[in-house]
């Protein structure tokens, strides 16, 4: 007879949860971490009380917004390679459509995140209850069905014994390294109290192993087959790489064939920057060195990518008349993007296997070839060190300058997150990475608000580490509310906050497109309804150390060194705060050196308006399919 335990179905989700691991390449690991939390009626005496009476077994963070939550989750899910992450519980109603927005974050970036949001009652004693969305022509949805088009999986858990297959599948997706995503469970508040005799095998350990799959022999030859064809190769390196940890064998490839590598946002650092074959941001916020060698190869080898409009300059940037891709990816969705040859397996396997085989056929790109990118590569250097030059120390700094201040400071150890706004396209550009994990930016959905949650759930994946968050000022209005738990759980983040008076990469699109930077600035308005007077008296470095920050402020180039320095060495949370010369004052990073296409209006009556559809039309015309 099998023996059970008398549990609630939230005691058994929790002591399910704390007994699942991971396992790749021989390395065991837990695979949720530890759970968020913001309690309500929704569920409190469920998932509260469960996380309650299980603290050993199961940590619990407090959290001031949902949506933040699922940030630090996330962050911690991305430095962990993917295989740990940590759970997220919130109530019904705002609490949990708080959510969809990580949600979406998470499952857009291929990253674990376990969503566990409370829910209207299952039995309907009381119907409407507090915060319940009524349908009227079903009585089945909630609030939670929101989650649903941003879920890799969801369940609704309406039965106590519903909870086991629904359980196993969420683990399943979670470590699917193909599927994986935001996995929404959502728990009603009476079910999550409900007692069921819970058949003990459902809390035994479980390893869930996250499979490498190698390529089928045929592409692999025929893989082989195009690249040895090729003269002007390039390699475009996605995320993919990372989550692999293929960076190795990214770099043996690339020395064995002297083929070069250009990365996406999430790509990046998937070669040192000093590496011979590394050659910078691919894209709109590309180096012209990367986006040259886009133009004219005759392949395109994508590693791990997405090929997103960034990447591909909404389709202008691949412009060799006979260009062709092959795309290593272990989803076959993506490697048949851009009518690409197709090489289906994990990032690492594919490319030791690809170097296997063309060492033996003795392939290597041409002397020629190989000069001319190293040669641009140091001209695009010069350019860099142009941009973090300081000729006046005691002045304020253009927003380069800080990159070249903490470049100056960091090493290999330090980890920079930043997600939107101005920061994403002159660190792409500009930052040289010294690690694999060095660079995270989370551009798959930008979202403002993500640097600082994240933050915190990097460091608590690499404790001891210094973890930045780079934020501008329209950013951190948006979600500061994690600073409250990074000074609470004594989380040692380092925030650097700079200030440039409103949305400035919005600001420069909307210059560009014929916008007039209409309604990006924070400034008070004037009498004609724009916004274009004095900036605000806001002052964010008084709002951080009211949330129980330590903040460093600096007015001058040579006062944000010091106040780098300071908070690098600092062992409790520490903003730094700098206020920058702004984009219509000073120049700042090089511009884009690719397309991207935000359509224009087609008629209007203002003059910038006008110019730039003519711009437009110049630029549309330059697109192509690749068929």
């Amino acid at each position: 007879m099998t023996s059970t335990t008398r549990l609630t179905v939230a005691q058994a989700l929790v002591r399910f949860l704390s007994a699942q691991y991971t396992e790749r390449d021989g390395v065991r690991q837990r695979l949720i971490g530890a759970t968020w939390g913001i309690f309500g009626h929704g569920n409190v005496a469920g998932i509260g009380q469960a996380l309650l009476e299980h603290t050993a077994q199961m940590p619990y963070h407090q959290g001031r917004n949902e949506q933040a939550m699922v940030h630090a989750a996330v962050g911690y899910a991305r430095q962990s390679n993917r295989l740990s992450t940590h759970a997220v519980t919130t109530s019904i109603g705002p609490g949990a459509t708080n959510l969809v927005t990580g949600a979406a974050l998470a499952t857009i970036n291929h990253l674990p995140v376990l969503l566990l949001p409370g829910d209207v009652f299952a039995a309907r004693p009381a119907d409407p209850v507090l915060q319940q969305l009524e349908v009227p022509y079903a009585g089945d949805v909630s609030v939670n069905d929101c989650l649903r088009p941003v879920s890799r999986y969801f369940d609704r858990i309406t039965r106590p014994e519903a909870l086991i297959p629904s359980a196993l599948n969420a683990m399943r997706v979670l470590t699917d390294p193909v599927e994986t995503g935001a996995v929404t469970l959502a728990l009603p508040q009476d079910v999550q109290a409900e007692a069921y005799d819970w058949p003990e095998e459902f809390f035994a350990e479980r390893t869930w192993s996250v499979r490498r799959p190698g390529a089928d022999p045929r592409e692999l030859a025929e893989a082989v087959h195009t690249i040895r064809a090729a003269k002007r190769p390039l390699i475009v390196a996605g995320g993919g790489v990372h989550h692999s940890r293929a960076e190795e064998a990214l770099a043996e490839f690339a020395e064995t064939t002297g083929i070069p590598v250009a990365s996406t946002q999430a790509g990046k650092g998937s070669l040192r920057h000093d590496h011979p074959q590394d050659v910078g941001g691919v894209g709109h916020t590309g180096t012209a060195t990367a986006d040259e060698l886009a133009r004219t190869a005759d392949l395109v080898i994508g590693v791990g990518t997405r090929y997103t409009d960034f990447t591909t300059a909404s389709g202008t940037l691949f412009a060799g008349e006979n260009v062709r891709f092959l795309n290593l990816n272990i989803a076959s969705f993506d490697g048949h993007k851009l009518a690409g040859q197709s090489l289906i397996a994990d990032a690492r396997s594919g490319l030791t296997e690809l170097t296997d085989a063309l060492r033996l056929h003795a392939y290597r790109v041409a002397d020629s070839y190989a000069t001319e990118y190293t040669e641009d590569k140091e001209r695009w250097e010069q350019r860099v060190d142009a941009c973090f030059e300081v000729d006046e120390p005691d002045t304020r700094p253009t927003q380069p300058q800080v990159l070249g201040a903490l470049d100056a400071l960091v090493d290999e150890s330090d980890i920079l997150i930043n997600a939107a706004g101005s920061l994403p396209g002159d660190l792409h550009k500009l930052w040289r990475t010294r690690s694999r994990d060095q660079y995270h930016l989370e551009y798959g959905y930008s979202c403002m608000g993500y640097e600082i949650p994240a933050a915190i759930g990097v460091r608590m994946a690499a404790p001891g580490r210094p973890v930045w968050a780079l934020v501008g000022d329209g950013t951190y209005l948006m979600m500061p509310t994690e600073l409250v738990t990074a000074v609470q759980e004594g989380v040692a983040i380092k925030v650097l906050i700079i200030q440039n008076h409103g949305y400035a990469s919005i600001g420069g699109l909307s210059e560009s497109v014929g916008g007039e930077r209409f309604g990006t600035a924070y400034r008070y308005p004037s009498e004609d309804g724009t916004y274009t007077g004095p900036p605000l008296p806001v002052d964010l470095a008084a709002n951080a150390a009211s949330l129980g920050m330590r903040v460093l402020r600096a007015k001058t180039v040579r006062d944000l060194r010091a106040a780098l320095a300071e908070a690098r060495a600092a062992d409790t949370p520490t903003c730094v705060y700098v206020e920058t010369q702004t984009a219509d004052t000073v120049s700042g990073a090089p511009p884009a050196q690719a397309w991207w296409d935000v359509p224009v209006a087609e008629t209007a009556t203002r003059p910038s308006a006008v110019k730039a559809r003519e711009l437009y039309e110049r630029h549309v015309s330059t697109r192509r399919r690749h068929l």
